[in-house]
């Protein structure tokens, strides 16, 4: 369990000041400028060797995605652009983050500029996110009446941030999409390559992170790439924000070690699962985006990128979505389904059309009204659809689906069976052994 003293993120229930002062009071913006002074090779070094990988859910090596930037800065200025569009069913650290530590953000911000040689930073924010994003426009001009940022600032790199308010639209969350949406066009995915790296915004080299990966930058410099190793396992370091939300008793955001037991993060954090643990019937560990686990999985869970990974899912944006033996879980999956069909940009063909047929099918799997054929006809489709797309949308849509079906078949066919013997009768519950 992680220690008091080993937390980067001390305000993230926003019981003390999120303004200036208190930032400041709790450590942000202490030694800024002997950072950058050390130059941007020193801080790439040892954002690589603190093993930070990206917070948003592919779980990305941080610093070797900021040394993919050119070195030089030639006729095309550099941006970083910091991606708080988090509309992921289930996740609600960033929110919290721009809330009640913007600071941290801003100063995360400006590190990670100075880094990549970028003079111009854009936070893309959610659209829903309006007393976010006024926490956070509140905090820019602190900093820059404090002279934090801006041209001739004290910490020696000349910097601009800026807020842009996206319109609500989960595809924008998508890094190619949420560059469209913020140069003003459709938020649709561009095809890669060219990378943001290489033509990004406005066709400049650009990277885009996550706001916990930017926000957890500035005090893993101040404290040292290997005491941010030095937390939670190998190649999955540090401290993560963990989302836990469903059937516990106490749903909370909670930062913890990365690799921490499954089990202790709902007992010690979340009250436990309600009517206890042997109520539990399945978990969605990372966002409504990854396939669910079965209880029987989830006892010595270690909650980290590759353990999940190699159980067919993933850690994704660490968002923990409960689920007892009072769940319809063929109806749970198909109303995330239904999300993923509704948020479809439509551009790829398999997403467009696909998204939608299979949310029909599992809708009438809920109710029973299918044929056992159907389950393996879903998930040829669903492996249809899984990488053949543009962006990662498609796989969102057919996880769900595979994790349904490689744990809940029975499920799935002892209701179609039911109904095939009583159309007329409302489906039973019947919590998979």
């Amino acid at each position: 369990m992680l220690s008091d003293k080993d937390r980067i993120f001390t305000n993230i229930y926003g019981i003390h000041d999120w303004r200036l002062k208190g930032a400041r009071s709790r450590g942000a913006w202490s030694n800024t400028k002997e950072i950058l002074a050390k130059g941007q090779d020193w801080v790439i070094d040892q954002v690589k060797a603190s093993g930070l990988r990206g917070r948003g859910g592919a779980g990305f090596p941080t610093g070797l995605k900021w040394s993919f930037m050119p070195k030089e800065v030639g006729e095309r200025p550099h941006y970083l652009v910091v991606n708080a569009d988090e509309s992921e069913p289930g996740t609600c650290k960033d929110r919290d983050i721009l809330r009640f530590e913007p600071h941290q953000l801003i100063e995360g911000c400006m590190i990670a500029s100075f880094a990549m040689r970028a003079n111009a930073c854009y936070v893309y924010v959610r659209g829903e996110f309006i007393r976010e994003r006024e926490h956070l426009e509140a905090a820019i001009d602190e900093a820059y009446e404090a002279g934090l940022v801006g041209k001739n600032n004290k910490n020696g790199w000349d910097f601009d941030i800026y807020v842009h308010h996206g319109a609500g639209a989960y595809i924008c969350g998508e890094e190619t999409a949420l560059l469209e949406s913020l140069e003003g066009k459709k938020g649709m995915p561009r095809l890669k390559p060219p990378f943001p790296a290489n033509a990004g915004l406005y066709g400049c080299p650009t990277t885009v992170n996550n706001v916990e990966s930017i926000a957890v930058v500035p005090e893993v410099l101040r404290r040292g790439a290997a005491w941010f190793a030095g937390l939670g396992k190998p190649n999955n370091t540090g401290t993560k924000l963990f989302c836990i939300s469903g059937h516990v008793n106490t749903p909370c955001n909670v930062e913890e070690e990365m690799g921490i037991p499954l089990r202790e993060l709902i007992d010690k954090h979340a009250g436990g699962v309600r009517g206890g643990w042997d109520n539990l019937l399945a978990v969605i560990p990372g966002g409504s985006s990854v396939p669910c686990l079965p209880a029987d999985t989830c006892q010595n869970l270690s909650m980290d990128f590759d353990t999940l990974r190699d159980l067919k899912t993933g850690l994704g944006t660490a968002a923990v979505i409960v689920m007892d033996k009072s769940t319809d879980i063929i109806r749970a999956i198909a109303r995330i389904s239904y999300f993923y069909k509704h948020e479809s940009c439509g551009q790829c063909t398999p997403c467009r059309e696909g998204t939608g047929w299979m949310w029909r099918v599992v809708e009438r799997m809920a109710r029973g009204e299918a044929q056992k054929r159907e389950i393996d006809m879903l998930l040829e489709v669903s492996h249809q659809i899984e990488g053949h797309t543009i962006c990662a949308l498609g796989d969102a849509a057919a996880w769900p689906i595979q994790g349904l079906i490689r744990h809940f078949r029975g499920e799935i066919e002892r209701r179609i069976d039911e109904y095939a013997a009583n159309p007329k009768a409302e489906p039973a519950l019947v919590a998979a052994e």
